[in-house]
């Protein structure tokens, strides 16, 4: 499954505020459709594939994707679906978007992939590349990077900085200082839900 790359709004609705995807609200309280209000009570593997919806959606990610972080997660010693969380959220391009340097995580792997975004002084055009402590996120000393991360930083997607990061609006250089914890995760999932989801794939 690929990406999703409909309307943004709609799937808001449907699952609540997702961050990442969009800075929009759901106006209505009720998901779409003719029959969005009168939703019958759900069953157990349609409440955990929602919320795996929300993570896969929220995040950005293909089927697989999310698949192979959840097998990766399974392998840390202690609680998988906030190992799960700690590597979806370590993500260069969600790290990019957690600085403020992007309004989304879609607009935030958009400047990774063209090249704005430097690891430790080095470009570093891979999405998915995990971000370590000590290692220094800044945009690439470019006037067209440098411009396009001012602008996006007047809209910041969510308004405050996690406290495993720091950040030089001045440089555009930030720093992780750790690994985020479970309480700066912006998304409102229940991560073990989504490990119950997958409990039989991975």
């Amino acid at each position: 499954m690929s990406r999703y790359r409909g309307p943004r709004l709609r799937i808001v609705r449907r699952l609540g505020d997702l961050p990442g995807l969009t800075r929009k609200s759901a106006r209505r309280a009720y998901p779409p459709g003719q029959h969005g209000q009168n939703r019958k009570k759900r069953s157990e593997y349609a409440v955990r594939l929602e919320e795996k919806q929300k993570l896969r959606l929220n995040y950005g990610l293909t089927e697989k994707q999310l698949l192979r972080y959840v097998r990766k997660a399974r392998r840390v010693t202690g609680s998988t679906g906030q190992a799960l969380l700690q590597l979806l959220e370590m993500r260069l391009d969600n790290t990019v978007f957690r600085l403020g340097l992007a309004p989304t995580i879609p607009a935030a792997r958009q400047l990774v992939n063209h090249g704005h975004i430097t690891v430790n002084g080095r470009v570093v055009n891979i999405a998915s590349y995990q971000c370590r402590p000590g290692e220094e996120i800044a945009v690439r000393n470019k006037e067209a990077s440098r411009k396009l991360a001012e602008t996006n930083l007047q809209y910041p997607g969510l308004a405050n900085l996690p406290s495993h990061l720091e950040f030089d609006k001045t440089k555009l250089v930030g720093k992780v200082n750790g690994v985020i914890e479970r309480e700066w995760v912006a998304l409102q999932v229940n991560e073990l839900l989504v490990v119950e989801y997958y409990s039989r794939q991975a």
